[in-house]
């Protein structure tokens, strides 16, 4: 097992988050890792083929994370889209070849074993593929918040494609959204929003 690379990162958004990753990590060692984190808070993991990356994650990271969310509950409610917050369980085992867990992530309409939506809060470039770790789970759609941008991908087939409109809020205005998420009080934005959209 080598350390492959060492990041601290900084920013407006995400001051204090930090990542560190490893290379050539088996399952086994990996489990062992990850139970010595177990009773440390704000560490994530991701582990996919050998690779393992682990994140501190910031309360600026929390925020904008809860910004996202609460604007994309509000639109979907006021919409009249059934759905369903599965937060950031867990998904992946072993036979899969990784695992992770989403900073958050819904079913629509029904609730499911694996959702439909993950949402993920870029920090940095992990060098792990996460497109290809939420293939192999069959999640429909993939939501990436980096540097106050938002990017979809929609799972078609075998292959993620970028996409403009949400397939599960087809209606949702993207750049609505998005300049609603980067207004710097969270109370705000949502009333904003919810002051653009019109009522079902």
């Amino acid at each position: 097992m080598n350390v492959y690379t060492s990041v601290k990162y900084t920013s407006p958004e995400t001051e204090q988050d930090a990542c560190i990753r490893f290379s050539d990590v088996s399952w086994e060692q990996f489990e062992a890792i990850e139970s010595a984190f177990k009773d440390i808070g704000n560490v994530k993991f991701f582990y996919l083929d050998r690779i393992l990356q682990l994140m501190t994650v910031s309360p600026e990271h929390e925020i904008i994370k809860k910004t996202l969310c609460m604007l994309l509950e509000a639109y979907m409610r006021a919409s009249g889209i059934r759905f369903y917050g599965k937060g950031g369980p867990t998904l992946g085992n072993r036979d899969l070849g990784g695992r992770k867990e989403p900073d958050d992530s819904y079913d629509i309409g029904t609730p499911k074993i694996v959702p439909d939506i993950a949402i993920e809060m870029v920090i940095t470039s992990s060098g792990i593929d996460t497109l290809e770790f939420y293939k192999r789970l069959g999640v429909r759609e993939v939501w990436f918040r980096q540097n106050h941008q938002l990017s979809i991908y929609y799972l078609r087939c075998e292959n993620y494609e970028k996409i403009t409109r949400s397939k599960f809020s087809p209606e949702l205005d993207l750049e609505l959204l998005l300049r609603c998420a980067n207004m710097p009080d969270q109370y705000d934005a949502v009333t904003e929003l919810l002051e653009q959209i019109s009522p079902v």
